[in-house]
C-alpha cells in the first residue's frame, strides 16, 4: 500500500494545523531549586543518576514520527533527538525479573505512565531533549520527556525526571485516576479501559437527571429525554449522548473529554469552563447552547462519512466565543465561523 497523510491517520483523529502543537494538562513543572537530573532505578543492576550534560554524552537518536492524542488530534512528521532508551539501560544492565517501565514525572500530580519493558525497547522508546533541532519547550515537556511511537501521547510523559523498572505493573496517572487505556494504541482506538459504572447504576441515575459531581466514565446515555440534566462537574469522559435529548442541560466545569453528542439536542445547554477537547458535536442542535471558557481542543462540529457530512446547528445565538475555537482544527474552525454568520 502506498502510504499517504490520510492513511497515516488513525481512526477519530484530525490533524492540526501546519505549526501548531496544542498543549494539554499542566503547563509547567513542579518548581525547584535542584538541578535538572534523571534517575534511573529498580530492577538495575546500577541505579544512576544523569545530570542533562552526562545525557547528552550518551549516543543521540534522532527519529521523525507521527504523534497521535487521545483527545482526537495527530501531528505528521515530527523529529525528536535524544537517547535511546535501551542505550540507557544498556549502562545500567537489566535485572531478569524487570518487565514493566514506569516513567514518571515532575508535576504537581506526579504524572507517571506504564509499558512492558519489551514493548518499550520494541518501539524504540526515546529520551528526547529537542524537537525538531531546538530544545523542548517547557510547556511541552522538557528538558526531558520519554516519546513512545505508535502510542497515544499520554505514554510520554512530560518532564521526565525518573525511570523505574519494575517485575509488576504500576498504573500510570492518567491510567489509574483518568481510566485511559494501559495500551494506548491508537489504531485500534485504545482510548479508555472499561466503564466505571454499571448498566442498573446507569439507569437509575438517567431517571434523577442528576450526574452532578459523579465520575460517570463512558456511560451511555444516548437516545434519552434528558432535559434540564444537571450534570455540574460531573467526570464524563467517552460519555455517550448521541441523539439524547440535552436542551437546557448544565455542563459547567464537567470533563466531557471525547464525548458523544452526535446529534443531540443541546439547545440552551450550559459548557461553561467545560472540558470538551476530543468531543464530537456533529449534527447536534446549539442553538442558545454557551461555551465560554470551554477546552475544545480536538472537538469536532461536523464530520464525514460515506461522502455525507453532518453539521452542528450553530447559529447567533450559539455562545462560541473566540477565544474558545481558536484551538479548533482548520476544518472545524471554518465550519463553526461560516455557521455563526
Amino acid at each position: 500500500m502506498t502510504t499517504t497523510r490520510e492513511n497515516r491517520i488513525p481512526p477519530g483523529q484530525q490533524l492540526v494545523a501546519p505549526g501548531k502543537w496544542p498543549i494539554i494538562g499542566e503547563r509547567l513543572p513542579t518548581e525547584t531549586e535542584s538541578p535538572w537530573s534523571l534517575t534511573i532505578k529498580g530492577e538495575v543492576d546500577t541505579p544512576i543518576s544523569l545530570s542533562l550534560e552526562q545525557l547528552s554524552s550518551f549516543p543521540q537518536t534522532t527519529r521523525t514520527m507521527d504523534i497521535h492524542c487521545v483527545t482526537r488530534w495527530s501531528m505528521l512528521d515530527t523529529t525528536f533527538s535524544g537517547v535511546l532508551l535501551n542505550d540507557l539501560l544498556s549502562s545500567t544492565g537489566v535485572k531478569p525479573n524487570a518487565r514493566f517501565v514506569s516513567f514518571q514525572a515532575r508535576s504537581k500530580r506526579k504524572h507517571a505512565t506504564s509499558l512492558t519493558l519489551e514493548t518499550a525497547i520494541d518501539l524504540n522508546t526515546l529520551i528526547a531533549t529537542e524537537v525538531n533541532g531546538e530544545p523542548i519547550d517547557t510547556s511541552h515537556g522538557g528538558p526531558i520527556r520519554n516519546i513512545v511511537e505508535s502510542r497515544y501521547f499520554y505514554k510520554s510523559v512530560k518532564w521526565l525526571e525518573q525511570i523505574e523498572l519494575l517485575p509488576t505493573d504500576r498504573l500510570g496517572f492518567w491510567e489509574a485516576e483518568s481510566g485511559y487505556h494501559n495500551e494506548a494504541d491508537p489504531w485500534q482506538e485504545q482510548r479508555y479501559m472499561a466503564p466505571t459504572i454499571d448498566r442498573r447504576t446507569s439507569l437509575r441515575l438517567i431517571e434523577t437527571r442528576d450526574f452532578s459531581n459523579r465520575e460517570l466514565r463512558s456511560i451511555d446515555a444516548s437516545q434519552r429525554n434528558l432535559a434540564g440534566l444537571n450534570a455540574n462537574n460531573a467526570s464524563l469522559r467517552d460519555a455517550n449522548f448521541s441523539g439524547t435529548d440535552l436542551s437546557n442541560a448544565d455542563f459547567t466545569t464537567a470533563n466531557l473529554s471525547n464525548a458523544h453528542f452526535h446529534n443531540a439536542n443541546l439547545c440552551n445547554a450550559v459548557f461553561l469552563n467545560a472540558d470538551l477537547e476530543g468531543a464530537d458535536f456533529s449534527g447536534a442542535d446549539l442553538r442558545g447552547a454557551n461555551f465560554t471558557g470551554a477546552s475544545l481542543i480536538g472537538a469536532s462540529f461536523i464530520s464525514s462519512q460515506h461522502g455525507a457530512t453532518n453539521g452542528a446547528q450553530i447559529d447567533k445565538t450559539t455562545q462560541l466565543p473566540p477565544a474558545a475555537i481558536a484551538p479548533l482544527f482548520p476544518e472545524q474552525l471554518q465550519y463553526v465561523n461560516k455557521a455563526m454568520g
